[in-house]
């Protein structure tokens, strides 16, 4: 999945992130450090439902550039003045520049845009990082042959995808 509530693993457990000065910025490192490309957005106010257990951090305020939240501005762990209705999420949506809508329920179907010719994604993998390469075509998802594939084509697709 590509978007949901945010948490954080320390000191032997999980907990959330405050959302107060929580922004896109935030998301865009969340993301990175997720291994997922996209178009980064933060989200407040439990959008992804309340978390439960300790609200880990507070006050996050990354500049973007930083690889993990570690390296990020932020309140000690642990020190906080929040509640669950306050837990962050991010979205870090793979059909870029678009929007995702998502309904409640079955009252609808899930409707996302249209995809790009040539746009490549991960399959079948353990993590969002790795999988059978697959590419959209004329409407469809096909898998790439592997005569001739080299490293060269494994970096231009991880290229695509947003890795480095």
């Amino acid at each position: 999945s590509f978007e949901g509530r945010v948490e954080v693993y320390h000191d032997g457990k999980w907990g959330t992130i405050c959302d107060d000065q929580w922004d896109d910025r935030d998301a865009e490192v969340v993301c990175r450090q997720l291994g997922l490309s996209g178009t980064p957005k933060a989200l407040s106010w439990a959008h992804y439902g309340q978390g439960s257990g300790p609200i880990l951090l507070d006050e996050v305020q990354c500049s973007g550039n930083e690889l993990s939240l570690d390296q990020c501005k932020k309140s000690d762990w642990g020190q906080q003045n929040c509640d669950h209705i306050e837990d962050a999420g991010v979205s870090c949506n793979p059909f870029t520049g678009t929007d995702v809508q998502l309904c409640q329920l079955d009252c609808c179907p899930l409707l996302l845009p249209p995809l790009a010719e040539g746009t490549v994604r991960l399959a079948g993998g353990r993590s969002p990082s790795e999988g059978r390469v697959e590419v959209y075509y004329n409407g469809d998802w096909g898998t790439v042959c592997d005569d001739g594939w080299t490293d060269l084509g494994a970096q231009v697709v991880c290229r695509q995808l947003g890795f480095r």
